[in-house]
Protein backbone atom coordinates (compact mmCIF):
# COMPACT_ATOMS: atom_id res chain seq x y z
CA UNK A 1 0.00 0.00 0.00
CA UNK A 2 1.19 3.73 -0.64
CA UNK A 3 1.64 5.81 1.66
CA UNK A 4 0.07 9.58 1.34
CA UNK A 5 2.41 13.11 1.11
CA UNK A 6 -0.99 14.96 1.32
CA UNK A 7 -1.60 15.74 4.80
CA UNK A 8 1.91 15.52 6.04
CA UNK A 9 3.15 18.53 8.08
CA UNK A 10 6.91 20.48 6.73
CA UNK A 11 8.72 18.22 9.87
CA UNK A 12 7.52 15.00 9.09
CA UNK A 13 8.35 15.77 5.40
CA UNK A 14 11.97 16.44 6.64
CA UNK A 15 11.94 13.27 8.75
CA UNK A 16 10.56 11.55 5.40
CA UNK A 17 13.49 12.96 3.26
CA UNK A 18 16.22 12.32 5.93
CA UNK A 19 14.86 9.27 6.15
CA UNK A 20 14.76 8.34 1.76
CA UNK A 21 18.16 10.27 1.47
CA UNK A 22 16.60 13.22 -0.06
CA UNK A 23 18.42 16.57 0.01
CA UNK A 24 17.50 19.48 2.80
CA UNK A 25 15.91 21.70 0.51
CA UNK A 26 13.42 19.06 -0.70
CA UNK A 27 10.85 19.18 2.30
CA UNK A 28 10.07 23.04 1.59
CA UNK A 29 10.01 22.16 -2.43
CA UNK A 30 7.82 19.56 -1.66
CA UNK A 31 5.50 21.53 0.42
CA UNK A 32 5.60 24.11 -1.76
CA UNK A 33 4.20 21.36 -4.53
CA UNK A 34 1.65 20.13 -2.15
CA UNK A 35 0.38 22.95 -0.55
CA UNK A 36 0.68 26.15 -2.84
CA UNK A 37 1.04 24.83 -6.39
CA UNK A 38 -1.30 22.00 -5.66
CA UNK A 39 0.12 19.22 -7.32
CA UNK A 40 -1.66 15.86 -8.47
CA UNK A 41 1.32 13.38 -9.10
CA UNK A 42 4.91 13.59 -7.51
CA UNK A 43 6.12 13.11 -11.61
CA UNK A 44 4.47 16.94 -11.48
CA UNK A 45 6.94 18.15 -8.55
CA UNK A 46 9.80 19.21 -11.69
CA UNK A 47 12.08 21.01 -9.54
CA UNK A 48 12.87 17.35 -8.33
CA UNK A 49 15.29 15.34 -10.16
CA UNK A 50 14.36 13.01 -11.85
CA UNK A 51 15.81 10.03 -9.56
CA UNK A 52 14.33 11.62 -6.34
CA UNK A 53 10.78 11.71 -7.67
CA UNK A 54 11.32 8.28 -8.97
CA UNK A 55 12.70 7.15 -5.14
CA UNK A 56 9.42 8.87 -4.19
CA UNK A 57 7.24 7.09 -6.58
CA UNK A 58 8.00 3.49 -4.94
CA UNK A 59 6.72 4.09 -1.77
CA UNK A 60 4.61 7.36 -2.17
CA UNK A 61 1.58 8.90 -3.59
CA UNK A 62 0.26 12.33 -3.12
CA UNK A 63 -3.27 11.22 -2.32
CA UNK A 64 -5.77 13.60 -3.45
CA UNK A 65 -9.43 12.30 -2.89
CA UNK A 66 -11.90 13.04 -5.39
CA UNK A 67 -15.59 13.59 -4.63
CA UNK A 68 -18.05 10.80 -5.08
CA UNK A 69 -21.02 13.15 -5.46
CA UNK A 70 -22.37 17.10 -5.24
CA UNK A 71 -25.13 18.30 -5.41
CA UNK A 72 -25.98 22.37 -5.18
CA UNK A 73 -28.89 23.89 -3.20
CA UNK A 74 -30.97 26.88 -4.75
CA UNK A 75 -29.51 29.52 -2.53
CA UNK A 76 -25.98 28.46 -3.89
CA UNK A 77 -24.87 26.54 -1.35
CA UNK A 78 -23.41 23.05 -2.43
CA UNK A 79 -22.90 19.43 -0.34
CA UNK A 80 -19.99 17.86 -0.80
CA UNK A 81 -20.18 13.88 -0.83
CA UNK A 82 -16.21 11.96 -0.58
CA UNK A 83 -15.41 8.43 0.70
CA UNK A 84 -13.01 7.34 3.20
CA UNK A 85 -10.85 4.33 3.85
CA UNK A 86 -13.46 2.33 5.33
CA UNK A 87 -15.19 0.39 2.89
CA UNK A 88 -19.03 2.49 2.14
CA UNK A 89 -18.19 4.88 5.00
CA UNK A 90 -18.50 8.50 3.46
CA UNK A 91 -18.45 12.47 4.66
CA UNK A 92 -19.57 15.52 3.87
CA UNK A 93 -17.87 19.05 2.80
CA UNK A 94 -20.02 21.42 2.52
CA UNK A 95 -19.08 25.03 0.80
CA UNK A 96 -21.59 28.22 1.81
CA UNK A 97 -21.27 31.35 -0.34
CA UNK A 98 -22.59 34.76 0.93
CA UNK A 99 -21.61 37.44 -0.75
CA UNK A 100 -17.97 38.03 -1.18
CA UNK A 101 -17.19 34.95 1.17
CA UNK A 102 -16.56 31.46 0.34
CA UNK A 103 -16.96 29.17 3.72
CA UNK A 104 -16.16 25.66 3.36
CA UNK A 105 -18.11 23.41 6.35
CA UNK A 106 -15.52 20.18 6.67
CA UNK A 107 -16.07 16.99 8.62
CA UNK A 108 -13.06 15.67 10.72
CA UNK A 109 -14.42 12.22 11.70
CA UNK A 110 -16.52 9.63 9.67
CA UNK A 111 -19.63 9.37 11.82
CA UNK A 112 -19.50 10.61 15.81
CA UNK A 113 -19.40 8.96 19.16
CA UNK A 114 -21.26 12.10 20.88
CA UNK A 115 -24.60 10.64 20.63
CA UNK A 116 -26.40 14.00 20.66
CA UNK A 117 -30.10 13.24 19.92
CA UNK A 118 -30.43 15.96 17.06
CA UNK A 119 -27.43 15.28 14.96
CA UNK A 120 -27.71 13.08 12.52
CA UNK A 121 -24.35 12.24 12.27
CA UNK A 122 -24.48 11.20 15.61
CA UNK A 123 -26.55 8.55 14.99
CA UNK A 124 -24.81 7.08 12.42
CA UNK A 125 -22.26 6.29 15.05
CA UNK A 126 -19.27 5.81 15.22
CA UNK A 127 -17.07 4.78 12.08
CA UNK A 128 -13.38 6.42 12.34
CA UNK A 129 -11.25 9.44 12.62
CA UNK A 130 -10.30 11.35 9.36
CA UNK A 131 -6.57 11.76 8.91
CA UNK A 132 -5.11 14.69 7.83
CA UNK A 133 -5.04 13.79 4.36
CA UNK A 134 -8.77 13.28 4.70
CA UNK A 135 -9.37 16.83 6.04
CA UNK A 136 -7.02 18.33 3.90
CA UNK A 137 -8.46 16.85 0.66
CA UNK A 138 -12.02 18.52 1.70
CA UNK A 139 -10.29 21.69 0.99
CA UNK A 140 -8.47 21.19 -2.26
CA UNK A 141 -11.24 18.82 -3.62
CA UNK A 142 -14.43 21.01 -3.96
CA UNK A 143 -15.00 23.37 -7.19
CA UNK A 144 -14.59 26.21 -5.08
CA UNK A 145 -11.25 25.52 -3.92
CA UNK A 146 -9.01 28.76 -5.02
CA UNK A 147 -11.99 30.46 -3.93
CA UNK A 148 -12.31 29.82 -0.07
CA UNK A 149 -12.41 32.47 2.17
CA UNK A 150 -12.87 31.17 5.44
CA UNK A 151 -13.66 27.43 6.91
CA UNK A 152 -15.38 25.98 9.89
CA UNK A 153 -15.00 22.70 11.19
CA UNK A 154 -18.33 21.96 11.82
CA UNK A 155 -19.21 19.15 9.66
CA UNK A 156 -19.44 15.47 10.55
CA UNK A 157 -17.27 14.75 13.83
CA UNK A 158 -16.64 16.26 17.02
CA UNK A 159 -13.10 17.83 15.90
CA UNK A 160 -11.42 17.62 19.30
CA UNK A 161 -11.90 14.12 19.25
CA UNK A 162 -9.56 13.78 16.64
CA UNK A 163 -7.77 16.38 17.86
CA UNK A 164 -3.91 15.46 16.47
CA UNK A 165 -4.97 14.70 12.95
CA UNK A 166 -6.94 17.90 13.26
CA UNK A 167 -4.20 19.74 14.63
CA UNK A 168 -1.73 18.61 11.61
CA UNK A 169 -4.61 20.04 9.24
CA UNK A 170 -5.22 23.75 11.13
CA UNK A 171 -1.32 23.43 10.80
CA UNK A 172 -0.85 22.82 7.01
CA UNK A 173 -3.72 25.43 7.25
CA UNK A 174 -2.28 28.18 8.99
CA UNK A 175 1.48 28.00 8.05
CA UNK A 176 3.41 29.74 5.35
CA UNK A 177 4.86 26.64 3.94
CA UNK A 178 1.06 25.56 3.63
CA UNK A 179 -2.34 27.30 2.35
CA UNK A 180 -0.97 30.71 4.49
CA UNK A 181 -3.99 31.41 6.39
CA UNK A 182 -4.99 33.55 8.43
CA UNK A 183 -6.00 31.88 11.97
CA UNK A 184 -8.66 34.44 11.90
CA UNK A 185 -10.36 32.91 8.83
CA UNK A 186 -11.29 29.60 10.52
CA UNK A 187 -13.56 28.36 13.29
CA UNK A 188 -13.55 25.21 15.29
CA UNK A 189 -16.69 24.20 16.79
CA UNK A 190 -16.64 21.41 19.77
CA UNK A 191 -19.03 20.15 22.48
CA UNK A 192 -16.25 20.62 24.78
CA UNK A 193 -13.09 18.18 25.16
CA UNK A 194 -11.53 19.67 28.14
CA UNK A 195 -7.86 18.45 27.41
CA UNK A 196 -7.99 19.07 23.67
CA UNK A 197 -9.74 22.43 24.35
CA UNK A 198 -6.86 23.97 26.07
CA UNK A 199 -4.18 22.80 23.82
CA UNK A 200 -6.48 24.09 21.19
CA UNK A 201 -7.12 27.29 22.76
CA UNK A 202 -3.25 27.36 23.84
CA UNK A 203 -1.39 26.25 20.23
CA UNK A 204 -3.70 27.88 17.60
CA UNK A 205 -5.14 31.36 17.68
CA UNK A 206 -8.16 29.86 15.90
CA UNK A 207 -11.70 31.07 16.53
CA UNK A 208 -13.88 28.64 19.03
CA UNK A 209 -17.17 27.88 18.72
CA UNK A 210 -19.16 26.15 21.93
CA UNK A 211 -22.23 23.72 21.59
CA UNK A 212 -24.62 24.58 24.35
CA UNK A 213 -28.22 24.14 23.23
CA UNK A 214 -29.28 24.11 26.67
CA UNK A 215 -27.99 26.70 29.79
CA UNK A 216 -29.82 23.66 32.64
CA UNK A 217 -27.21 20.91 33.36
CA UNK A 218 -29.71 18.16 33.42
CA UNK A 219 -31.98 19.41 30.30
CA UNK A 220 -28.68 19.87 28.13
CA UNK A 221 -27.70 15.92 29.25
CA UNK A 222 -31.03 14.80 28.10
CA UNK A 223 -29.81 16.52 24.20
CA UNK A 224 -25.84 15.93 24.76
CA UNK A 225 -25.16 13.08 27.07
CA UNK A 226 -21.71 14.48 26.52
CA UNK A 227 -22.48 17.38 29.35
CA UNK A 228 -21.83 14.43 31.83
CA UNK A 229 -18.48 14.04 30.63
CA UNK A 230 -17.91 17.38 29.99
CA UNK A 231 -19.91 19.73 31.90
CA UNK A 232 -20.73 22.88 30.57
CA UNK A 233 -19.77 24.27 33.70
CA UNK A 234 -16.26 23.46 33.65
CA UNK A 235 -16.22 24.24 29.47
CA UNK A 236 -17.01 27.85 30.55
CA UNK A 237 -14.39 27.75 33.57
CA UNK A 238 -11.43 26.94 30.73
CA UNK A 239 -12.65 29.30 27.96
CA UNK A 240 -13.20 32.55 30.89
CA UNK A 241 -9.02 32.04 30.90
CA UNK A 242 -8.01 33.18 27.65
CA UNK A 243 -9.05 36.95 26.19
CA UNK A 244 -11.82 37.06 23.37
CA UNK A 245 -11.74 40.93 23.80
CA UNK A 246 -9.36 40.87 20.35
CA UNK A 247 -9.54 39.59 17.00
CA UNK A 248 -10.25 36.11 18.15
CA UNK A 249 -14.01 35.26 19.19
CA UNK A 250 -15.88 32.49 20.68
CA UNK A 251 -19.78 31.84 19.72
CA UNK A 252 -21.72 29.85 21.39
CA UNK A 253 -24.23 27.63 19.69
CA UNK A 254 -27.72 27.58 20.28
CA UNK A 255 -29.82 25.19 18.47
CA UNK A 256 -33.91 25.93 18.68
CA UNK A 257 -36.31 23.42 19.76
CA UNK A 258 -39.76 23.95 20.22
CA UNK A 259 -41.20 23.55 23.96
CA UNK A 260 -37.52 22.00 24.66
CA UNK A 261 -35.14 24.86 25.35
CA UNK A 262 -37.13 28.42 23.80
CA UNK A 263 -38.54 29.56 26.63
CA UNK A 264 -37.47 33.11 28.46
CA UNK A 265 -36.65 30.88 31.14
CA UNK A 266 -33.89 29.25 28.81
CA UNK A 267 -32.77 32.78 27.19
CA UNK A 268 -32.42 34.39 31.30
CA UNK A 269 -30.61 31.54 32.30
CA UNK A 270 -28.45 31.52 29.26
CA UNK A 271 -27.53 34.97 29.80
CA UNK A 272 -26.89 34.55 33.42
CA UNK A 273 -24.48 31.73 32.46
CA UNK A 274 -22.46 34.09 29.77
CA UNK A 275 -22.33 37.46 32.01
CA UNK A 276 -19.28 39.11 31.80
CA UNK A 277 -18.00 36.77 28.88
CA UNK A 278 -16.65 38.63 25.93
CA UNK A 279 -18.92 36.07 23.17
CA UNK A 280 -21.39 35.75 20.72
CA UNK A 281 -24.52 33.65 20.46
CA UNK A 282 -25.34 31.73 17.52
CA UNK A 283 -29.22 31.08 16.88
CA UNK A 284 -29.64 27.79 14.70
CA UNK A 285 -32.86 26.74 13.58
CA UNK A 286 -33.16 23.24 13.56
CA UNK A 287 -33.11 21.16 10.22
CA UNK A 288 -35.62 18.47 10.38
CA UNK A 289 -34.20 15.19 10.91
CA UNK A 290 -36.29 11.35 10.08
CA UNK A 291 -38.05 10.18 12.90
CA UNK A 292 -37.18 12.54 15.50
CA UNK A 293 -39.90 14.34 17.85
CA UNK A 294 -37.80 17.44 18.19
CA UNK A 295 -39.29 20.06 15.99
CA UNK A 296 -37.88 23.67 15.30
CA UNK A 297 -38.97 26.48 16.83
CA UNK A 298 -41.35 29.25 15.24
CA UNK A 299 -39.62 32.69 14.13
CA UNK A 300 -41.39 34.60 16.96
CA UNK A 301 -39.93 32.53 19.29
CA UNK A 302 -36.56 32.77 18.06
CA UNK A 303 -36.91 36.43 17.41
CA UNK A 304 -38.05 36.71 21.03
CA UNK A 305 -35.32 34.71 22.68
CA UNK A 306 -32.69 37.19 20.90
CA UNK A 307 -34.16 39.94 22.24
CA UNK A 308 -34.41 38.30 25.78
CA UNK A 309 -30.52 37.53 25.23
CA UNK A 310 -29.74 40.95 23.98
CA UNK A 311 -31.47 42.22 27.09
CA UNK A 312 -29.27 40.48 29.29
CA UNK A 313 -26.32 42.00 27.45
CA UNK A 314 -25.18 39.13 25.23
CA UNK A 315 -24.85 40.01 21.40
CA UNK A 316 -26.86 37.34 19.47
CA UNK A 317 -27.48 37.02 15.94
CA UNK A 318 -30.06 34.38 13.97
CA UNK A 319 -27.76 32.23 11.80
CA UNK A 320 -29.43 32.16 8.28
CA UNK A 321 -30.42 28.66 7.65
CA UNK A 322 -28.71 27.38 4.44
CA UNK A 323 -29.64 24.48 2.00
CA UNK A 324 -32.14 23.04 3.46
CA UNK A 325 -33.48 21.39 0.07
CA UNK A 326 -29.97 19.77 -0.35
CA UNK A 327 -29.90 17.94 3.37
CA UNK A 328 -27.41 20.45 4.45
CA UNK A 329 -27.33 19.49 7.85
CA UNK A 330 -24.28 17.43 8.86
CA UNK A 331 -24.56 13.25 7.90
CA UNK A 332 -27.49 13.87 6.21
CA UNK A 333 -26.42 13.22 2.81
CA UNK A 334 -23.98 10.55 3.92
CA UNK A 335 -27.06 8.99 6.22
CA UNK A 336 -29.26 8.87 2.59
CA UNK A 337 -26.20 7.53 0.52
CA UNK A 338 -25.61 4.61 3.16
CA UNK A 339 -29.63 4.09 3.07
CA UNK A 340 -28.88 3.64 -0.25
CA UNK A 341 -26.30 0.99 -0.36
CA UNK A 342 -28.32 -0.72 2.10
Amino acid sequence: MPQYLLGMTLDELRSLCAAEGLPKYAPTQIADWLYRKRVRTIEGMSNLSKSHRALLQQKYEVGHIAAKDVVTSRDGTRKYLFPTGEEGQMIEAVMIPDHDRATLCVSSQAGCRMGCVFCMTGRQGFHGNLSSREIVSQFMNVAESESLTNAVFMGMGEPLDNWGEVSRALTILTSEWGFGWSPKRITLSTIGDLASLKDFLDNTECHLAVSIHNPFPDERAALMPVQRRYPIGDVLDLVRRYDFTGQRRVTFEYTMFAGVNDTRRHADALGRLLKGLECRVNLIRFHQIPDSPLRTSSPQAIEFFKERLEFCGVTTTVRASRGEDILAACGMLAGRNKQKQL
